[in-house]
């Protein structure tokens, strides 16, 4: 196995422990752990920061003065990304999709405050949108880096691939013998990294993303995407593993109204939490996971698992959302 460099921007081993107030509220037989990434310790913290620990450490290696990267107007990528690039004294523009709302809030006003220069586009026009700044930069004489949304590239998949020695060595001191990891997916580098790691640290339990917007078949679909990402990953860090589509368990049921609008479940699932065990979860993608976990159990599925919930932050998105989720 080859090691990359990497920059050190996350407080690690992040913290896991048991959520017993919750497994009692749903009435179920097994136990629920949380793996604590919303506390990584780079701006609001979140599961970006392992991956911009190796995506940073790229930057640093060519030489760039900025970083460019992109998301939606509350993604939490960007606002690490530009935590990151603030403390290793880099400019930071960041391209989101929406329009430029008259009170800012959650990330969004955590990325103005913290000095990145914004730029708001629709949402096709993203991606073009950050490789049209990077060459105006280069022609300007500047040396930008790019970032794909969410870090989620093979670079970025790195950090969770390495994230699962941290979590099984956790486990092993606690007497921890997990049946089902869950994790929110959605550009898929956090879940590519993870099965890829599971493989090489001879994890046993299952690892079940919850989709926040992709699709099984048809165009787009994720699980052949996420494949191709693990084995990037796998052939970067020269590891004599390869990955098929059917390595990824994925549930698709629970992508509501679309990408970053509040249901019901969401909002359930983030009261809920909060109240019976006093943990923030967003909702983009922490609220829609944890929606899933708690109406699995409700229908009596993985019965009498041991669960592990991988927080994967997200949390300061919901003082954006404070209407959908305190009206009702």
């Amino acid at each position: 196995m080859k090691y990359l460099p990497k920059i050190t921007l996350a407080q690690l081993p992040t913290p896991l422990h048991g959520m017993p107030n919750l497994a009692e509220k749903l009435g179920f037989g097994g136990k629920l752990y949380i793996k604590r990434d919303d506390l990584t310790g780079l701006a609001a913290g979140g599961n970006k920061s392992r991956k911009l620990e190796y995506l940073m450490a790229e930057a640093i290696k060519r030489d760039a003065d900025t970083v460019i990267t992109a998301g939606g107007l509350q993604s939490n990528h960007c606002i690490q990304t530009v935590a990151a690039a603030k403390k290793l004294n880099l400019d930071c523009h960041i391209v989101l999709s929406g329009d430029e709302p008259k009170h800012p809030n959650g990330n969004l006003f955590l990325d103005i405050l913290a000095g990145a220069t914004v730029h708001y586009v629709k949402r096709p026009d993203r991606d073009p949108r950050m490789h049209e700044l990077a060459e105006e930069m280069r022609k300007a004489g500047k040396h930008p880096y790019v970032i794909p949304v969410g870090g989620s590239n093979a670079l970025g998949s790195v950090g969770y691939t390495m994230a699962m020695p941290e979590v099984v060595r956790q486990m092993e001191l606690m007497n921890i013998k997990c049946d089902r990891i869950i994790v929110a997916s959605s550009s898929g580098g956090t879940m590519a990294g993870m099965v890829l790691g599971a493989k090489l640290v001879g994890f046993k339990g299952k690892i079940t993303g919850i989709s926040i917007d992709r699709v099984k078949t048809g165009k787009g679909a994720f699980p052949p995407e996420l494949a191709e990402l693990a084995n990037k990953t796998a052939e970067l860090l020269e590891l004599d593993i390869k990955l098929n589509p059917d390595d990824f368990e994925l549930e698709y049921d629970y992508l509501g109204d679309g990408y970053a609008i509040v249901g019901d479940n969401e909002r359930e699932a983030i009261k809920t939490l909060a109240q019976s065990e006093g943990i923030f979860i967003g909702p983009v993608y922490t609220g829609r996971a944890m929606g899933a976990l708690i109406d699995k159990i409700q229908k009596g599925e993985w019965k009498n698992e041991t669960i592990l919930f991988w927080h994967t932050g997200d949390a300061a998105a919901l003082f954006d959302y404070v209407e959908e989720l305190i009206s009702r």
